[in-house]
Parts: structure tokens; sequence; C-alpha cells
């Protein structure tokens, strides 16, 4: 899988996947597009009102400046502007409101996408790459959704001020010169109007054309646009994570990060790539782009004064027909320009599509699984192996095993041997390659995915808690059972470090996220992970590396609790400290994907020249008595 490059689609394309993009979002929030739409229609016609204003009222005092006319123009042009200001807040309120879940909106998306992807695909090193891309183009050029959603801000702008521009020059179309004009009625020739309809149509062709080419410049750059502001953003914040504050200050890498912040030579700065293609090719086409716009307003202006001069219409219209034209030509220059930012902007939607469009394969499966009171479950793997997607080598191959609810099995081997591959395909994380995994002598494909993972607690190697409070955390939920996360904490030792805090489970973790909070360390949080698989109260429980933070008193404290912790449930632990075996009822060893000895620890060390016994000798000094 690759992500799309940043080169420019057919024009069939980019309308294909853009129409797409629209259609998402009208369904995944409506009431931001219509509130956005609305907002932006009232916006691109209300100008018009005072243009027709100023028209009248300096008509009106050019000609017979009638006190009462003037008064009530001037009256109505208040009251207009009281009106559409109104309006315009109202609208701006509700587009505000509405849109500013947009961003959330946009991120669900991928939130949503992971959730529901297959895990085996989003494990995937190059799932996890264009994930990472799309989120980098966003955040440095705004690429994507919220690129989109400018350029609809724009398209439905420029169309109606398009629209309310022609319908105030019409009457400049039809105004004739007088007879008394002589020579100058050849100003209504046919000639001069089709001139300057197709210098209308034609100039803002030519200076979005050269606008857009500036456009491709930037779009074509994204890679190199992501990774400076990646390393900008990266060294300019990286002295305030306290987290590195010892290396910075013994290695001295505030030099490195000056580096990236002050290198003129680096891609936004004065010597840099953007600064050259500004002095250089891009300075010039926007140059170009600008004064062919300023030449062809000059000879509107030229224009409409000579028909305004020769008695084709009063003062007072110039006014109107000039503020029309002018902006019936910016907004189809700037229609052309984003029609120009849509094709740019395809690829990237593009990317967006091939990252949400990633198949399911997984069979979900329709059985009920049910969390037995009686806890009669018993698990058999027959004949597994498993392969990586892309890989060539097994992770592991020809895996057979039972064993049933209550049973303490401890999982050991080097690493790489296959041990936490055994717990994903326990889990249904992933799906064998080969082989099946039955319980209670059902395949579990057959069984309902989520129920299935139902059954399961597991504290990974890699766990992750959240900046909510203690309890929340070990709930996995914002209404909770405060005794029963109690009595998960004490049980998982988390209780006398509990009892020292003011706020006790109701205590913020990390104090970045509250003034109230407390930052643990990592033994403490591994308790807490362990308190949340407790809480779960699933028949099967799998550690992986369950001590690997704790200190030698603190883990012996949860061996020592070895069986109040764990209880009637099947538990699995992986681990490389050798000593949780001997609290174990069977112990899997695993060596090159495969279980190459199993058994008690005592019978296992009578295989001396077994896996596990030279694992135990190499490690015996830790743990001797």
């Amino acid at each position: 899988m690759k992500g799309q490059k940043n080169g420019q689609m057919s024009a069939k394309e980019s309308v294909a996947v853009t129409m797409r993009t629209l259609r998402l979002l009208c369904h995944i929030y409506p009431g931001a597009i219509i509130s956005r739409i609305a907002q932006i229609i009232w916006n691109a016609l209300t100008p018009y009102v005072g243009i027709w204003f100023s028209a009248r009222i300096i008509s009106e005092l050019a000609g017979e400046r009638n006190p009462a006319e003037l008064r009530n123009l001037v009256l109505l042009a208040l009251f207009s502007a009281a009106v559409i200001s109104l309006i315009g807040g109202l609208l701006g309120r509700w587009s505000d409101a509405e849109n500013s879940r947009t961003w959330f909106a946009d991120n669900y998306l991928f939130v949503d996408k992971n959730l529901r992807m297959d895990f085996v695909q989003l494990d995937n090193p190059e799932t996890q790459n264009l994930l990472s891309v799309i989120q980098a183009n966003r955040n440095s050029g705004g690429w994507g959704i919220q690129r989109l959603m400018w350029s609809l801000d724009n398209l439905v702008s420029s169309v109606f001020s398009t629209l309310g521009g022609v319908a105030l020059v019409i009457s400049f179309f039809t105004s004739r010169v007088p007879e008394r004009a002589g020579s100058w009625r050849v100003l209504d020739n046919p000639v001069f109007l089709v001139l300057l309809v197709a210098a209308m149509i034609g100039i803002p062709c030519l200076s979005s054309a050269l606008g857009n080419k500036v456009g491709k410049y930037y779009a074509s750059s994204a890679a190199n646009h992501r990774l400076s502001n990646n390393l900008f953003s990266w060294f300019s914040f990286k002295g305030h994570d306290r987290t590195a504050a010892g290396d910075m200050r013994m290695y001295r890498i505030d030099k490195l990060c000056m580096k990236y912040s002050t290198d003129k030579t680096g891609l936004f700065d004065s010597q840099g790539y953007f600064a050259k293609l500004a002095r250089g090719k891009v300075g010039l086409l926007n140059i170009m782009s600008n004064v062919v716009i300023r030449m062809f307003m000059m000879l509107v202006y030229l224009y409409v004064c000579l028909k305004a001069w020769t008695g084709a219409f009063g003062v007072g219209e110039i006014t109107q027909y000039i503020g029309a034209l002018s902006n019936i030509t910016s907004s189809m220059g700037n229609f052309l320009r984003i029609w120009g930012d849509i094709r740019n902007n395809a690829p990237f939607l593009k990317q967006m599509f091939e990252y949400l469009d990633l198949p399911n394969d997984m069979y979900q499966g329709s059985l009920t699984t049910e969390k037995r009171t009686d806890g009669d479950y018993e698990v058999e793997f027959r004949n597994v192996s498993f392969r990586y997607p892309g890989a060539d080598a097994y992770a592991l191959r020809n895996i057979s095993l039972k064993f049933r609810v209550g049973e303490h099995l401890a999982v050991v081997g080097c690493n790489g041997s296959g041990k936490t591959t055994f717990i994903k395909l326990l889990c249904r994380l992933y799906d064998p390659t080969e082989g099946e995994i039955l319980l209670n002598g059902i395949d579990i494909r057959k069984y309902d995915y989520q129920q299935y993972m139902a059954i399961f607690s597991v504290v990974f190697q890699d766990f992750k808690l959240f900046p909510y409070t203690i309890a929340q955390n070990v709930a996995a939920a914002g209404q909770y059972d405060i005794e029963r996360v109690k009595d998960c904490l004490q049980k998982a030792g988390f209780g006398e470090r509990l009892a020292e805090m003011k706020e006790g489970a109701d205590t913020y973790l990390t104090r970045q996220r509250n003034d109230n909070g407390v930052d643990i360390s990592g033994g403490e949080a591994q308790k807490i992970a362990i308190a949340r698989a407790l809480y779960k109260d699933a028949p099967f429980v799998l550690l992986d590396e369950p001590t690997a933070a704790l200190d030698p008193l603190a883990e012996a404290e949860v061996y020592a609790r070895f069986h109040s912790i764990v209880g009637g449930r099947t538990a699995v632990y992986i681990s490389h400290r050798l000593s949780s075996c001997r609290f174990c009822d069977k112990i899997l060893v695993f060596s090159e994907g495969r279980i190459v000895q199993q058994g008690a620890h005592d019978g296992l060390l009578q295989e001396e020249n077994g896996v596990y016994a030279k694992l135990w000798n190499a490690q015996a000094q830790y743990y001797a008595e």
C-alpha cells in the first residue's frame, strides 16, 4: 500500500473525489454545511444593497436634491444596514456554533475507522505511515477536508457574488448613449459590449491560471512542507518537554534545536525554498496575476465613465456599475482559482479515502458468547500458524494446546519467539493464517466479534492510561461502582498510594491536565492497568509483562497475592522474569514461533538442556533464595 503522490489528477477524477467528500461532509455534519452556506450567501449578496443605495443617494445629490427623497433613501439605507448586520450576526452565531464541532467530526472519521478496522490492518506499519502522512498534510498545509471547506466557502461566495453583480449591471448594458453625443454613440456598438464581456471572462481566466500555477508549486512541495513543519514544531517546543529536560541539559540538545528554529535556509525561512520561489517564479506569477486584473479594471473605469459623461446614465450609477463589475471580475477570478485549488487538493482527498476505504476482511461472527456464571470455558489451539502480512517467515508455527478456565499459564521465551502474537491470536486481534482456535469446541471466528473480546481482560506491555480520573481509568467509563474500583486498586497493590491522595479515586492523572492531578511512576501506572483488567471481571485475564515496571519489592507483593488478584479466572502471563512461573499451573516455552516445552516449573527444570532451564539458570542469581 502506497500513499497517493501529490501529482495533478484529471478534472474528472478531481470532481469525483471532491463530490464524494462533500457527500461525506453533508452526512457527518449537515448543520455545519447548511449554516455555513447560508452565511456565505448572505455575506455575498448583501454588499450590493449598500452599492444600490449609494448609487441612488449620489444620483439624487447630483440631480434634483429633493430633501424628502434624500431623507427616505438615507433612512432606508440605515435600516437595511441594521437588518443586514442583525441577520448576519445571527447567521454567524449559528455557523460558529455548528462549525466548532467540525474539527472533532473530521478527527472522528479516522477514530471511527481505526476502531472498526481489522487490527492486523491497523497494526500494519504501512497503514500507520499513511495515516501519519494524512495528518501531517492536514496540520501543515490544511490539505484534505479543511482545504475543501475553505474552497467551498469561496466557491459559494463567488457564485452568488457574481449573480448579485450581474443583477446590478444589466441596466448598464441596456443604457444607451443619447443621440446628442454624436460620434460618442460608437460606445453603444455591440463590438464594445462583446469585448467587455469577453474581457470579463478572459481576464479572470488568465489571472486565475497564473494563480493556479502558484498553487501547484505549494501542492507539489507538500512532502517537504510536512517534513519541515514536523522538524520545526518538534525542535521548537522540545525545550518545554519536562521528560526530555535531562538529556537536553546534559548533551546541550538545545544547540540542535536552534539549528531547526533559526536556520535561514529552512523551507519557511528567508533563504529557504519558498522564499526563493517568492523572489522568482511564484513572485512573478503573483505580480502578473494582479497586473492583468488591475489593467482590466482601468479599462472598465474608463468605459463606464465615458458612457456616464456622454449622458447614458447618471453619476450615481457610476458607483453601482463599477462596484458591480469589479465584484463580478474578482468573483469570477476567485471561482477559477478555487477550481485550481480543488484540483490541487484532490490528491490529498484521494489519499484520505485510500485510508478510509481499507477493507475489513475479518469475519465478525454471529454466535452469542455468554459470560457464563459457571465459568465453564475451554480454549483449544489446533495446529495454529500465523504470518504477518507481507512477511515471509511465520511468527507462530503449528501451535496446539488446550487449557480450561481457572488454569494459570505462563508464556516465556526470548524476544521474537511469538509470545505476544499468541496472546493477540487468543484475543482475536488477529486471525490464524492456518489452523483454528476453538472456544468450547466452536471456532472463535463464528462468535460475535465484540462479544468474544468481552470475555478477555488484557494488560498489554504498551498499555495506555488516559488523563481522566483514576476511577475512570479503572472502570473505562464515566459511570462506575466506586467501591469496586477501590477494591480492584487494592488487589492490584495500589491501595497505599490511593490512601495518600486527598481526592482518592477521583484524582486526575497528570498535573498537566488538572491542578489537583498527580504524576505517577511507571510501576504505579502498571498497577492501575492491572486494576482495570480486574474491574472488567472477564473470565480470562491476559497479562503481558505485568511486573516489568515494578521494583523487586512491589513485584514480590504482586506474586505473593497472585491468587487473590486473579481469583478463579484463567490467567495467561507473558513474562521475561521466570520467577513468576512458579505461581502458574503450566508453563509454555516458546522458541522461534513454536512451543518447544510445556509443563510445571519443577518438571521443566529437570530438562537440563531445555530452553526453560537455560533461561532460568541465566536469571537464577536474581531470585536465588
